[in-house]
């Protein structure tokens, strides 16, 4: 199983998106607090749609919480900051891939904490950034297709 983890995630509909992705792609995600909204919200729940209940979500207080509960899990860190595009890491069984809030990323201490496990996701120079559900769609489905062939 892959893992999708959220730091403090902001945006409910980016959220339901997201778990939705998961459940689709047999994921589980983890929500990293604090959240910027209630789990109760109702965007949240139009954007998972009905699947909401189905979903495979864990919530953390913090995201040592998380890497405790694991130790020995590989994660991987998506940001703008790293020039290693996501296509050259070999994803394994249990993977977790790390996103940030959709307003500031992941916080800066955590990038440089695992500066080995940056990634990126190419863009056009005139681009700043993704719509957070689509960065972690396009990276999730990477990882599937090379657990798959």
């Amino acid at each position: 199983m892959l893992h999708v983890v959220l730091i403090e995630p902001e945006i409910p509909p980016n959220t339901g998106n997201i778990a939705r992705l998961c459940l689709a792609a047999g994921a589980r995600l983890h929500l990293v607090g604090p959240l910027g909204f209630s789990l109760e919200e109702k965007s949240l729940r139009r954007a998972g749609m009905d699947y909401w209940d189905r979903c495979d979500v864990k919530q953390w207080t913090s995201f040592s919480e998380l890497r405790a509960s694991d130790p020995r899990a590989r994660y991987f860190f998506f940001t703008t900051k790293s020039s290693e595009p996501y296509w050259n890491q070999a994803f394994a069984d249990g993977d977790h891939l790390v996103f940030g809030r959709e307003t500031r990323g992941l916080p800066e201490s955590l990038l440089k904490e695992n500066a080995a496990s940056c990634r990126t996701i190419p863009m056009a120079p005139d681009a700043r950034s993704l719509n957070l559900a689509t960065a972690a769609g396009i990276v999730l489905y990477e990882a599937l297709r090379q657990l798959r062939t």
